[in-house]
């Protein structure tokens, strides 16, 4: 029998949200004890022996990964939000969607000036989210020691785009197409 990978708990939906796009869905990762157990490992093992005073969420789906990432580092957990849903004081940063802007905030308490965060995320398709999350904690005097994610859409160009700001960027697997 072969061992399963991260990959093989992926569900791919077809034409949603729209017509003609392939959701890639980590909720069947999530939901299988050993399917979310493996990707919390493997994103761990790229950072293993690194200093790494915080992990940043960005919303949704990468709280779920990032607070197990942090539990396992005995290290605490951030959230970066849609804006609007985070109480008291916040930064906010504004990105480029497909169609339209959006914002993503932080709590201008959140980081200390030097502490070492790493970012974790369910997928990265353009970059856009990850940028504005970069910055944010850039913003707040924290080190950005790299991000990661269960999926890479390399044809999106996401992964560039971080590189090029000077994040290392590790993520599980990969898939062809939007």
């Amino acid at each position: 029998m072969t061992q399963k990978t991260v990959k093989d708990y992926i569900r791919s939906i077809y034409d949603f949200p729209h017509e003609g796009i392939i959701f890639r869905d980590v909720t069947t990762l999530f939901a299988d004890a050993r399917g979310f157990r493996m990707a919390v490992d493997q994103i761990l093992l790229d950072y293993a022996g690194q200093k790494i005073d915080k992990v940043v969420g960005l919303e949704a789906r990468g709280f779920i990964l990032g607070g197990a990432v942090a539990h396992q580092l005995s290290v605490g957990f951030v959230p970066i939000r849609k804006k609007g849903k985070l109480p008291g004081t916040v930064i906010s940063e504004a990105y480029q969607l497909e169609y339209g802007e959006a914002v993503m905030e932080i709590h201008d308490d959140a980081l200390k000036t030097g502490e070492r965060v790493l970012i974790v995320d369910d997928l990265l398709a353009t970059g856009g989210t990850a940028e504005a999350g970069i910055t944010l904690c850039r913003r707040l005097g924290a080190e950005v020691i790299g991000c990661a994610f269960v999926i890479d859409l390399p044809e999106l160009g996401g992964r560039k785009r971080l590189e090029a700001m000077g994040i290392p960027v590790h993520a599980l697997t990969e898939f062809d197409g939007a």
